[in-house]
């Protein structure tokens, strides 16, 4: 995928998020498991692997609700890795809850087995290691500084929102602060120590599959959490009032993944102070996720030309507006900043002429969703045939179900459709066909979750927008990952040209 003529290689790729790795330790991680699965791709003659936000998540498990924009997340930090460095014990993996189902996390069961084995782990530490984390420190400290304090004053206060806290620290009174950071020392420093080693262990996942010719896609939510160290730490750059508390929450209107709109909560931007420093905070915060993987995929990415804006208090989305957000002078700030960073923007959902026109101005491919493209109601618009070359087709996103489950639960109307528009037959199989479709498009990138590639039904899915409590929890299975897989996605990768010369890649 190449920036700077807004082109992309002819392609595809897998989308598995890292939790979905098969591990025996209740979640996917980024050791073997996910080292094993870029030697997969490769086998597989895949270009890209896609993953969803790396960051330490929060309310929900969501991976689009986390405790901070430019931090690891915890829970993917590989046990095994940790014991080759004598950090944990076998003894200390012994204590791991056993799985009861290893096709689901069990956060609770997995986030209390973490907390207690990174703990020891950090007490292991011996001098190198430690003079590590203080290089680590100094390299990363304009964020790591004000996490580590947040995540350490968040395990003071038993995890309440710092919405909660004493008003002295939701207002970062300096004195206080400074009293906290003397008082935490050592818990700050452990937080110190997780990113440091997240960041080696996502690092050597990383230049393990550049070496492989196989480049990252990375997922960037457009908003942040409420409860994140980023809100606490920069209150001046989210639309809050003199409470600090939102008025206003993001959302979107109702479209073809909720009647009621999606009322996602988080905070809103005010872009004016975002303007008035050169969009600086976004600056950092794209060029972080950018020095981890090799392509951004932005989320909600019309919202930087619109953004649907919903009253506190509102029971659905139903009742926003419509607010003008920076548009194209943030996009060319970041073009500018990062030119060979390649981006594809999101651009599902209802879009209007303008907002169709803002991602298409942008020069950024936009995305195609096959799940979406057959509306018997409107037979030949948005067909797969249409798709433009500087576009990326999906099969399904994260918020949709898999094949499987659209062919059973779709609309029989735009099923019909699609069987009749590429011909689909029960000996070559319903989601075979709809990825050999995929596979075929004009579209320069293709990609397809791995639960479609295994053929999973609507069980699989990763997650229900508008929902909690089930979602993000699907894991592959040890014997998922066959060579006769591989071989079968190999074969149609290259019978329809998406094969390209392996090479490695250059970070940001």
């Amino acid at each position: 995928m190449r920036r700077k003529d807004n082109g992309m290689d002819r392609s595809s790729g897998i989308i598995l998020h890292i939790t979905s790795l098969e591990t025996p330790y209740g979640i996917g991680s980024m050791g073997e498991c996910a080292h094993a699965f870029a030697d997969f791709l490769k086998r597989a003659r895949q270009s890209y692997w896609q993953v969803l936000p790396l960051g330490p998540t929060g309310y929900g498990d969501s991976p689009y609700q986390s405790f901070s924009s430019f931090a690891g997340n915890p829970l993917l930090i590989d046990l095994d890795l940790l014991a080759e460095e004598e950090l944990l014990t076998k003894e200390d993996l012994s204590t791991i809850v056993p799985l009861s189902d290893p096709s689901s996390v069990r956060y609770e069961a997995v986030q209390a087995d973490r907390k207690r084995l990174l703990r020891a782990a950090f007490r292991r530490c011996g001098e190198s290691e430690r003079q590590a984390v203080r290089s680590f420190v100094e390299e990363n400290g304009e964020w790591l500084s004000d996490y580590a304090l947040f995540m350490a004053l968040k395990e003071r206060f038993h995890g309440a929102s710092w919405q909660d806290w004493p008003e002295d620290l939701r207002r970062r009174r300096p004195g206080v602060l400074e009293q906290y950071r003397r008082e935490l020392k050592e818990d700050v420093a452990y937080h110190c120590f997780v990113q440091q080693r997240f960041s080696v262990q996502w690092n050597a996942l990383h230049s393990h599959a550049q070496d492989l010719g196989i480049q990252i896609i990375g997922d960037l939510p457009i908003y942040v959490a409420e409860d994140s160290a980023d809100v606490w730490s920069h209150p001046e750059l989210f639309d809050l009032d003199e409470d600090l508390r939102m008025c206003h929450v993001a959302g979107v209107p109702p479209d073809y993944f909720s009647p009621d709109g999606q009322l996602w909560g988080n905070p809103l931007y005010r872009w004016a102070a975002h303007k008035a420093t050169g969009y600086a905070w976004w600056l950092r915060r794209i060029g972080a996720l950018g020095r981890w993987v090799d392509v951004v995929r932005i989320d909600h990415f019309r919202g930087f030309r619109d953004y649907w804006s919903v009253p506190v208090g509102s029971p659905t989305a139903r009742k926003g507006r419509w607010r003008r957000g920076p548009g194209l002078d943030l996009i060319r700030k970041i073009q500018n900043a990062y030119p060979d960073l390649p981006i594809i923007a999101e651009d599902l959902g209802l879009l209007s002429g303008s907002a169709m026109d803002f991602v298409r101005d942008s020069g950024y491919p936009g995305m195609k969703v096959l799940q979406f493209s057959f509306d018997a109601s409107r037979p030949g618009r948005g067909s797969p045939h249409t798709f433009s070359e500087n576009s990326v087709c999906y099969t399904g996103t994260h918020d949709n179900t898999t094949l499987a489950g659209w062919f059973d639960e779709g609309m029989e109307a735009d099923v019909k459709l699609a069987k009749r528009y590429w011909g689909l037959n029960e000996a070559e199989g319903m989601v075979r066909g709809m990825i050999r479709g995929g596979m075929a498009c004009p579209s320069n990138l293709f990609m397809a979750p791995m639960q479609d590639w295994l053929g999973l039904d609507a069980q699989a899915r990763m997650n229900t927008p508008g929902t909690i409590g089930l979602n993000w929890r699907w894991r592959m299975r040890p014997e998922d990952r066959t060579p006769r897989l591989a071989s079968e996605i190999a074969s149609i990768t290259g019978i329809f040209g998406r094969s390209r010369k392996r090479r490695k890649y250059g970070k940001v």
